[in-house]
């Protein structure tokens, strides 16, 4: 991904996950936002964008962390909002036996405390495989990966989801459950 469409996704994920208000957007109760609209907030703040820019970033993100609406006329952050206001609808879906979940080594002593709780975001990220988890983990200093009992979970009640770009959703993850 190029230096434009890197920023483009930095941006995209600041106002499409945690602060649509901060350029005077508006996301509807499951997070999307009219493209004219988000155009237009960008351009009061200072940041050109232009649908096909736009759609290019989408397709060519290597993380998938946006959706374009089925009519071409929408957009929203897949999964990862902070905003209370936004409460995407997934299906539960029954996980694998293992997720995994990155972090920060300076993290561990919290997690070995408390679990793994979702902050300030709606849901725990959890990946499908470690290598992944690694690069998740890294950006938030030395990573440690932690493997999630993920089916054994499910089978005492905890939910599930899947974003539409593969990461695993859970409210939480009891420490019982992470290796």
């Amino acid at each position: 991904m190029d230096k434009q469409h890197a920023d483009i996704s930095k941006f995209l994920s600041y106002v499409l996950r945690h602060q649509p208000e901060a350029i005077g957007l508006t996301l509807d109760s499951e997070g999307w936002a009219d493209i004219k609209t988000l155009i237009a907030c960008a351009a009061k703040d200072g940041k050109h964008l232009e649908p096909a820019l736009i759609q290019s970033v989408v397709e060519t993100s290597d993380k998938k962390r946006f959706a374009i609406s089925q009519d071409g006329l929408r957009i929203r952050a897949v999964q990862g909002h902070s905003s209370a206001q936004v409460d995407i609808r997934y299906e539960e879906q029954v996980p694998p036996e293992f997720l995994y979940h990155g972090t920060a080594t300076r993290f561990l002593d919290s997690i070995r405390e408390q679990g793994l709780i979702a902050g300030s975001r709606q849901y725990v990220h959890l990946s499908a495989d470690e290598a992944t988890a690694v690069a998740v983990g890294q950006r938030h200093g030395k990573p440690v990966v932690l493997k999630i009992k993920a089916l054994e979970m499910y089978r005492q009640g905890l939910v599930f989801y899947r974003a539409e770009n593969g990461v695993w959703l859970s409210g939480s993850v009891p420490v019982g459950f992470i290796d």
